[in-house]
């Protein structure tokens, strides 16, 4: 066998090919699994202000049993990464010459990519490595707010 027709034969080709290959595969099923980890985590976010929206609305209760709930709820999810304390707004509004009280819980929660993160924080990206999720929830009360319009 020459050199000429050695070269020029496609054997192991096909080795070649799946090796160019194989990173770029892994590299977007990681990313499918990341963001579904993220959208998984996102949704525990927002049940959590749902829950702490539901305590806030309730009489008798404070922005203390609020935040509890809201915690008791992110660990009970498996997210046990340090959150800031949800935030509790009491709003009220005219409706039609009624007053409605508004109960509005914030939840902040950070979020940190495990697999796509580390592999752009080695080629010194820090856009992709964490980010924020925030969940808004907001519930009206059923007591009367007091106060006419």
């Amino acid at each position: 066998m020459t050199p000429r027709t050695r070269w020029s034969g496609e054997e192991g080709a096909e080795l070649i090919e799946f090796a160019l290959v194989l990173p770029l595969m892994l590299l977007v099923m990681f990313g499918i699994i990341d963001f579904g980890l993220l959208f998984q985590r996102y949704l525990v976010v927002t049940n959590a202000a749902r829950e702490g929206a539901r305590v806030a609305v309730l009489p008798g209760y404070t922005d203390a049993d609020v935040q509890a709930r809201v915690a008791q709820y992110l660990t009970a999810a498996g997210l046990t990464e340090a959150a800031p304390p949800p935030t509790v707004e009491q709003s009220v509004t005219c409706a039609g010459g009624q007053s409605l009280s508004v109960e509005r819980v914030t939840v902040q929660y950070p979020y940190s990519y495990s697999v796509v993160g580390t592999l752009v924080g080695y080629f010194g990206g820090t856009q992709f490595t964490s980010t924020g999720l925030r969940a808004v929830a907001a519930m009206r009360s059923e007591v009367a707010a007091g106060g006419g319009c």
